[in-house]
Parts: C-alpha cells; structure tokens; sequence
C-alpha cells in the first residue's frame, strides 16, 4: 500500500547530485520535512524502498540506509510483511539528546551560511521564513 500522494516524490524528496550531502542524507531530510509538514502523518505508509529509488532514480540500498537511519530515530517503524509505517508517536528524547541534536543541525547551519556570506541576520530570518513554512504546511495538510 502507497500513501495517497498529490505530487511526485521526486517533487516531495528532490535529491540533487551536485549536493555535496550523501544521497541517502538527502533523501532522510525530505522524509523528515514531509514528516514534520504533516504530509505524511502517524500511520501512514510510507513508500516502499524500491517503489521511492526507482522514482528517484537511485539505488534501493540508498533509500534504505535513509529509511534505517528513520527507523534508528523512531520517525518510522518496520512491519513484518506490511511494510514501512510513520510511527504512530514522535520518539521521546531526553532534552538534553534533543539540545546537542539541534545544537549540532544549528552549527552546521550556521557554517554552512557563513561560508557563503550570510550574515546572522539574513540567517535568522531563513530559519523564521522555514518555521513558518513547516507550520503553514503542517496546518494545511490538517485541513
């Protein structure tokens, strides 16, 4: 079973070959944004690996390393013979896991933007501009 889809994944899931991320990186941050926009929800299945790589045009084994670092996180849980599934609750973290993880995304970041010549005020406002998009999006797919 395929979760009801109104774009292609390779619309929902872009995966740029010039993007110096891995591949597999790649295709955990679009799962993790269709999570957290609410486009996919707890319990929906989530595509199958050979179904999402040959959509992607990538190789299965690629997909699957995303889907298992998902998994490891608990945003996605395994059924024997059913398939894979958005856990039905969000993984519980100690707030001192959840402060060093987004403390580690925000130094990469931040490295990222300066090595590009943004400024903290032009990175703060990309950070308020990708909230509020998550939040827009999250509240539509609810709607």
């Amino acid at each position: 079973m395929t979760p009801v889809k109104t774009e292609a994944w390779t619309v929902r899931i872009p995966v740029q070959p010039a993007d110096p991320r891995p591949i597999w990186c790649q295709v955990e941050e679009g799962m993790r944004r269709l999570l957290v926009s609410g486009a996919l929800a707890a319990g929906d299945p989530a595509p199958s690996i050979r179904e999402l790589a040959t959509e992607l045009r990538i190789n299965p084994a690629t997909v699957s390393k995303a889907y298992q670092a998902l998994v490891t996180t608990g945003l996605l849980e395994v059924r024997r013979g059913e398939g894979t599934f958005v856990s039905a609750a969000p993984p519980s973290i100690r707030k001192s896991e959840q402060a060093r993880l987004i403390r580690q995304a925000a130094t990469t970041f931040t490295s990222f933007a300066i090595t590009h010549g943004a400024d903290r005020q032009m990175v703060r406002a990309a950070v308020d501009s990708a909230w509020d998009d998550l939040g827009r999006q999250k509240r539509g797919s609810h709607e």
